[in-house]
């Protein structure tokens, strides 16, 4: 018994996130094709690093974008939640492959480290400009949706990683073209790849989290039960899950002992009280309560069903 308070984004806000993810990859397309043919020509492992990491941003984009629509689809009898999920499960995905391609560029960038090569670098440093200024366009697309959207900031975090990547490719061709320095192509991707293992772990954490249905970790559930026992008619809390089911929901279940035999209609007024409570105060907003009376049952805040 329960119900939920809605927190759902206007229509036209939803097409603006899907048009900025559409700009995002066709972007990224054009910049991953003009890395590859340039790293090729030049010699640059970095140039050529940066363009698989685009790669991983286009394959990331286009996971985001596939979620964002599959996560406006309606619920139905065989898929009770809908596609609600497909955004998180889109941002473990996005922040596995960031997590891959990392440990590939280290892999690269070792074996370059030892046997460094000559570098065209005025064709690294022209393209690389080109990539700042394509990522840092997109990255503006997506800055204000990552704020709030854990699917969006997956698709961030490959964006600002790769115009950064980019902003060191750039000072690594600086560098070779005017002090021939050319292992520093080498030591940039090892840098890259480190930041994207740094950027990528604690996407992976938050998304496996809700994945797993872990308790978020701002919701205090021991003061929630606190919260509930002081209600005068009620005498215990107990057998209590919380999970978060996208960004937007929040939700509980429990079951709840009353010190009476109480009514349905008085049942009906403390469940509001009880929702009342957790929304405004725990931004829970979806409660499911199974109310009980005299049962001999396990009394545990959390029972192993």
């Amino acid at each position: 018994m329960g119900h939920g308070h809605s927190h759902s984004h206007s229509h036209d806000h939803n097409d603006l996130k899907g048009r900025n993810l559409l700009i995002s990859i066709f972007l990224n397309i054009l910049i991953t094709a003009a890395q590859v043919v340039g790293g090729l020509v030049s010699g640059s492992l970095a140039l050529l690093s940066d363009a698989l990491h685009n790669f991983s941003d286009v394959l990331s984009l286009i996971v985001s974008y596939i979620a964002d629509k599959l996560s406006k689809r309606k619920a139905s009898l065989h898929k009770t939640f809908g596609y609600k999920r497909a955004e998180i499960l889109a941002a473990f995905i996005n922040a596995a492959t960031l997590i891959i391609v990392a440990v590939l560029l280290i892999i690269e960038a070792v074996e370059r480290f030892k046997n460094p090569q000559a570098i065209e670098s005025n064709l690294v440093i022209w393209l690389s400009i080109v990539a700042i200024l394509g990522n840092g366009f997109s990255v503006l697309l997506l800055k204000k949706d990552s704020e709030t959207n854990m699917n969006m900031r997956s698709a961030y975090l490959h964006l600002l990683t790769d115009m950064m990547a980019s902003v060191a490719v750039l000072i690594g061709g600086l560098l070779m073209k005017y002090y021939q320095l050319f292992w520093v192509d080498s030591v940039l991707t090892f840098a890259i790849a480190l930041y994207l293992i740094y950027m990528g772990y604690d996407l992976l954490k938050a998304s496996t989290k809700v994945l797993m249905l872990f308790t978020p970790e701002d919701i205090p559930v021991e003061e929630i039960v606190k919260e509930i026992n002081a209600f005068k008619s009620i005498k215990n809390v107990h057998h209590i899950h919380v999970w978060q089911l996208n960004e937007e929901e929040i939700h509980l279940e429990a079951h709840i002992d009353f010190e009476n035999d109480i009514t349905l209609s008085q049942f009906d007024k403390i469940l509001h009280e009880v929702e009342e409570l957790l929304y405004h105060k725990f931004e829970i907003n979806h409660v499911n309560i199974q109310p009980e009376y005299g049962k001999d049952d396990v009394k545990d805040v959390i029972v192993q069903d």
